[in-house]
């Protein structure tokens, strides 16, 4: 296992984190206590939940594990977020004060610690004024509820914003961006990358596996059947089949991924978390896995490193389609500028 420093705070991770949505919902007890064992003996660090996954089942699970394992909570660094829907009324859901107040509280509570060390807004609230949530998170580091906050699913100009009014106002700094990315998703390089870059803050990607598209499970033309989520599920979300299925580029994606871990004599999974570790800005990638023989396929990426050559195929296979404009050749040229020769 490697380490990395979150964004630009002094706190050490591991390069992979262990996400638990599966937990209470895919995953019994059992099972996720197995998994978070594993991870942890496998030299992990990072263990990430969300209020909403399985409706707080998820939280509540960790903190089992925590009470049942003596001086863990000293090992490892707690992630949570809060923003969706936790009941049905205006207040249960958003980054209002009201809501995130809660929120935090009954986080504590079910993940049975002190302080939470990173506490993650999971969407942007288009109903909420940014300031009111940005003091909340200044509150809650000075009452010593979190150390740190940051923020997932943000667009460009919103994380760019966060990162302004925190420093205009004098406010805890945002350290870290939780959005999608993988091989198949990399349009968050655009803008989301460069602000991360410029600000200190850290990425920790989420769905590295594209849902699982990228560990070859997936075959052409043919829907998915059996114990898979698109077996179970081909329509699930943004990884549905149909819409994947039908673009050349994942298909090319994936075969670069396959030629990459044959040369290495790696699994597709490894080689697709191996790239994403190594992207600019990230800090760690949050694995999602249902079982532990998944989560030990996972782990093998911690060693794994990509050469140059390796690195410029899966660059290249993945390249996002994109227009001359603002993203495309023609867009970037108008923003270059070098110093004369001589």
């Amino acid at each position: 296992m490697r380490y990395r420093t979150l964004g630009a705070t002094g706190t050490v991770v591991s390069t992979l984190c262990l996400g638990t949505m599966t937990f209470g919902a895919e995953t019994d007890e059992a099972g996720s206590f197995a998994q978070l064992d594993r991870f942890v003996e496998a030299g992990g660090t990072f263990v990430d939940t969300a209020d909403v996954y399985s409706t707080g089942v998820s939280e509540e699970i960790v903190g089992r594990w925590l009470a049942a394992r003596p001086g863990m909570r000293d090992r490892v660094v707690i992630a949570t977020k809060g923003r969706f829907a936790m009941g049905p009324g205006g207040n249960d859901a958003g980054l209002s004060r009201t809501h995130l107040s809660r929120a935090l509280d009954a986080s504590l509570r079910r993940l049975g610690v002190e302080a939470i060390d990173l506490y993650q807004a999971h969407a942007w609230d288009p109903l909420t004024p940014l300031p009111e949530t940005l003091r909340f998170f200044d509150d809650a580091v000075r009452a010593g509820k979190i150390h740190y906050a940051g923020v997932s699913n943000f667009t460009g100009w919103q994380l760019q914003k966060a990162a302004l009014l925190t420093q205009h106002l004098g406010l805890t700094p945002i350290v870290s961006l939780q959005p999608q990315y993988n091989l198949l998703v990399r349009e968050i390089e655009f803008e989301l990358v460069p602000v991360c870059e410029n600000e200190g803050i850290g990425i920790l990607p989420w769905s590295p596996l594209g849902g699982g598209w990228l560990t070859g499970k997936y075959q052409r033309d043919t829907t998915p059947s059996g114990a898979t989520r698109l077996g179970e599920n081909p329509q699930r979300g943004v990884e549905a089949y149909a819409g994947r299925n039908a673009q050349e580029r994942t298909w090319r994606v994936v075969d670069a991924v396959r030629q990459v871990a044959e040369a290495r004599g790696a699994s597709m999974s490894a080689v697709a978390l191996a790239w994403l570790a190594a992207r600019p800005a990230v800090t760690s990638v949050i694995l999602g896995a249902r079982t532990v023989e998944q989560l030990d396929d996972n782990l093998t990426a911690a060693d794994l490193s990509l050469d140059a050559k390796h690195t410029r195929l899966l660059d290249e296979a993945s390249a996002p389609l994109v227009g001359d404009y603002p993203y495309g050749g023609p867009g970037v040229e108008q923003r270059a500028r070098e110093l004369p020769d001589g």
